[in-house]
């Protein structure tokens, strides 16, 4: 499976999740959510992606 097909599949499910956890658990999950969305953005901007230097650690680049 390709990178960027990888990081989208990771990132919609933590928000999928926190929205989950958000709503069932605690309002706090909603924080995730927004920490996963400001990644997103960072990553737009400056092409720079922490979950893709994670994903090439573990050897699935």
């Amino acid at each position: 499976m390709k990178m960027h097909y990888m990081i989208r599949g990771i990132a919609g499910s933590f928000v999928l999740i926190s929205l989950a956890l958000g709503y069932w658990v605690n309002p706090y999950w909603y924080l995730f959510t927004a920490f996963v969305g400001l990644n997103l953005l960072q990553s737009s901007i400056t092409k720079w992606c922490l979950m893709e230097k994670i994903l090439a650690k573990l050897g699935l680049a």
